[in-house]
């Protein structure tokens, strides 16, 4: 078992690639959604 399999992600394949990619799209795209919301809040862009 690789330490990828512990934690949250007990499942099997969480190790995998695919699975990987899909969580870091999910983080990155939180993270951009939050950068863009606090922008939007904090200047007048339009």
């Amino acid at each position: 078992m690789s330490d990828l399999n512990r934690g949250i992600m007990k499942f099997k394949g969480a190790d995998s690639p695919i699975a990987i990619a899909i969580s870091a799209i999910v983080i990155g795209g939180g993270i951009g959604i939050l950068i863009w919301w606090a922008l939007q809040s904090a200047y007048a862009f339009s």
